[in-house]
C-alpha cells in the first residue's frame, strides 16, 4: 500500500484527519502514538499530556533544556524559614483570556490540584497552607521542611480562578470521567500558545501566543497536533511530508527514517524506568483464578516472577538494543549509588521451585494490564513476559490498551482496578525521594498523597520512615545513604520489577531544529522551522 493510501485508510477508519492547510515554513505538524484525551491540566500526571499542555500553561517554575530549574510564573523565591517558602510572582502576566495572573490564582490552583479527582495530588502536601501576602506574593507554609517543594512544579500549571468559576471548573477532571467537563475540552493559560481547537481523537490546534511574557525562541505561528496510533502510518507520514515530528519512532524503523533524505532520528538517554508490579494489598485478586487468597501477598511469588523475566531478551528482541536494563526503579544517572545494586540472576527453574514452595506447584492464571500507545513497543513488552510467565506455570491474560482506557482503569480514580500492570516513570523531581514516596510509599493513609501512583499498593512503613527523613536531609553523603537503604528494602520484598529505561527515539524532519530532553517531553516553544 502507498503512503497515500494508508493515510487515506487511516482517516477514514479512524477519522483522523491531517490539517490541509497551505503550506507554511511556520506550520508544525506534530504527530504522537497516544491521543490528547483532556485539556485539564490536573487530570493525568504524565509526561507527554505534560508536554502538551505545557504550551498553554505554566507553573511557578520551569525547567531549562538541561531541566534545570528556572524562574517561571515566579521571578524568585526564598525560605525565611525552613518550613516558610515564599513566591514572588511575575508581574504584568496575563492569561489568554486577558485577565491578570495574581496570587489569587496560585491559592485556587493549590487547593484544585489537591482536590478529589486530581492524578497531581503529590505536588503540594495536603496540610500545607498557601497563603496570599499580596496580589504578587505567596507564602506556603509546610508542617515539616521540605528542600525540594517546588522541584515538580514545573507541570503543576497555574489556572485561571476567576475563568474556572465562571465556567463551573473549579472541581479536576478525573481520568475516569465519562462525561467532559469544560476545563477538559477549553484552556485558558499563560503560555506560549493559545489551544484554536481540540477534538480529542482527532486533532488539537495550539496558535501562537502574540502577548506571551517571554520572548519567544520559537518561529512558530501554529501545531497541528495528530494523534497516529499506527507505528507504519506514523513513520509513513513523517518520510512523505506530511507531518514534521513524530514520537517515538518504532525501533524497527530507526534505520530506514535515518536513510531517508528529508527526515532523521534523534536519540538519546532518558531517565524513564519501565517496570512490572501487582496487587499485594487486596485479600484476593480482582482478575485471577486463585480464590479466597492473593498469592502476590507471598514474597516467594513475587520472586518467581522476577526471575522469570529475561530483561536481556527484552533489550534484545523487543527494544532492539535500545534500552538499559535496570536494578533499580530509577535511572542511574539520577542516584549516583545505583552502581551498588545488581539485579538478581534469571533463574526459570527457581522461580518453580519458589511457586511450588508457596503453594502453587502449577501456577496460576491472571490478567495483566498494559498500554499499547504509551511506551516503546509496551505491549511487546507485555507480550513477551506472558511467555516468560508460561514458561514458570503462570497463565497471563493480557489486556493492552489505548492509554486513555488504561489509565481511567489502574489509577487510583479508577479505583487501581488491577491485578498485575507494566507502567512507566519519570521522578518529576530528578530525586530518588519522588519514586520513594509517590510509587513505593503506602497508600493507606487518606489524610496524605503518599502512593498516589503505587497501582499495586505495596506498603513497607520501614521504607516510608526513611522516606521522610530524606525529604529533609540536607547532607548529600547521609542522604544516598538512606536512599540506598530504602531500595534496599524494597529490592528485599521484590515488590517491583524494573526492566529498562528506554531510549528517546524522536523523528524529525530535517527543516526543524528540536531541543531533546531527558524526560521525554516533546516541548515545541524551543522548535524552529525552515531556517
Amino acid at each position: 500500500m502507498s503512503v497515500r493510501h494508508a493515510l487515506r485508510a487511516v482517516t477514514v477508519a479512524s477519522a483522523v484527519a491531517f490539517a490541509t492547510m497551505p503550506a507554511s515554513g511556520q506550520t508544525l505538524r506534530y504527530a504522537n502514538q497516544g491521543d490528547l484525551k483532556s485539556l485539564d491540566p490536573y487530570t493525568l500526571n504524565e509526561s507527554t499530556t505534560h508536554a502538551h499542555l505545557g504550551h498553554v500553561y505554566e507553573g511557578l517554575i520551569a525547567r531549562d533544556k538541561d531541566l534545570k530549574l528556572i524562574p517561571g510564573l515566579a521571578e524568585r523565591w526564598e525560605t525565611p524559614e525552613p518550613t516558610r517558602w515564599r513566591f514572588h510572582l511575575r508581574k504584568g502576566v496575563k492569561f489568554h483570556n486577558g485577565n491578570p495572573f495574581t496570587a489569587d490564582d496560585v491559592v485556587f490552583s493549590a487547593d484544585r490540584v489537591r482536590a478529589t479527582g486530581s492524578n497531581l495530588q503529590t505536588r503540594l502536601a495536603k496540610d500545607a497552607k498557601v497563603v496570599k501576602i499580596d496580589d504578587h506574593t505567596v507564602d506556603v507554609i509546610l508542617s515539616s521542611p521540605n528542600p525540594i517543594l517546588n522541584s515538580q512544579w514545573d507541570t503543576w500549571y497555574i489556572m485561571d480562578k476567576e475563568w474556572a468559576e465562571a465556567n463551573n471548573a473549579t472541581a479536576p477532571t478525573p481520568q475516569a470521567a465519562t462525561t467532559p467537563s469544560f476545563a477538559s475540552l477549553n484552556a485558558n493559560g499563560t503560555g506560549p500558545f493559545t489551544i484554536e481547537s481540540h477534538q480529542p481523537g482527532v486533532k488539537t490546534v495550539f496558535k501562537a501566543n502574540p502577548n506571551w511574557w517571554r520572548k519567544p525562541e520559537h518561529n512558530l505561528k501554529e501545531i497541528v497536533f495528530t494523534p497516529i496510533s499506527s507505528d507504519a502510518t506514523r513513520v509513513a507520514a513523517l518520510l512523505s511530508g506530511e507531518v514534521d515530528v513524530i514520537e517515538p519512532v518504532p525501533l524497527q524503523d530507526i534505520a530506514r527514517v535515518d536513510g531517508s533524505p528529508n527526515a532523521q532520528v534523534l536519540k538519546g538517554p532518558e531517565i524513564r524506568t519501565i517496570f512490572l508490579s501487582m496487587d499485594q494489598v487486596r485479600d484476593e485478586l480482582l482478575f485471577s483464578s486463585v480464590k479466597g487468597k492473593n498469592p502476590f501477598k507471598d514474597v516467594r511469588v513475587r520472586e518467581a516472577i522476577f526471575k522469570a523475566v529475561d530483561v536481556e531478551l527484552i533489550k534484545t528482541r523487543v527494544m532492539r538494543g535500545m534500552s538499559t536494563p535496570s536494578a533499580l526503579m530509577i535511572a542511574p544517572q539520577l542516584f549516583k549509588l545505583s552502581g551498588e545494586f545488581t539485579r538478581p540472576k534469571l533463574d526459570p527453574d527457581g522461580a518453580k521451585k519458589l511457586l511450588a514452595d508457596a503453594g502453587y506447584p502449577d501456577g496460576f492464571e491472571v490478567t495483566m494490564d498494559c498500554p499499547n500507545d504509551r511506551y516503546v513497543n509496551d505491549a511487546a513488552i507485555c507480550q513477551a513476559v506472558v511467555g516468560m510467565l508460561a514458561r514458570i506455570g503462570i497463565k497471563v491474560n493480557l489486556l493492552a490498551q489505548p492509554k486513555q482506557q488504561y489509565f481511567a482503569k489502574v489509577l487510583k480514580a479508577g479505583g487501581y482496578q488491577t491485578s498485575f500492570y507494566l507502567l512507566g516513570w519519570t521522578p518529576g523531581t530528578s530525586d530518588a525521594h519522588n519514586v520513594l514516596y509517590d510509587i513505593m510509599g503506602c497508600r493507606d493513609d487518606p489524610k496524605v498523597a503518599r502512593g498516589e501512583a503505587n497501582l499495586g499498593g505495596y506498603c513497607s512503613k520501614k521504607l516510608d520512615e526513611l522516606a521522610d527523613k530524606i525529604l529533609v536531609e540536607s547532607d548529600t553523603a547521609k542522604r544516598d545513604q538512606m536512599i540506598k537503604q530504602a531500595f534496599e528494602i524494597q529490592q528485599k520484598d521484590f515488590g517491583y520489577i524494573p526492566l529498562h529505561q528506554q531510549a528517546l527515539a524522536w523523528g524529525v524532519s530535517k527543516k526543524v531544529k528540536l531541543v531533546q530532553r531527558a524526560d521525554n517531553q516533546v516541548l515545541l516553544y524551543w522548535a524552529r522551522i525552515g531556517e
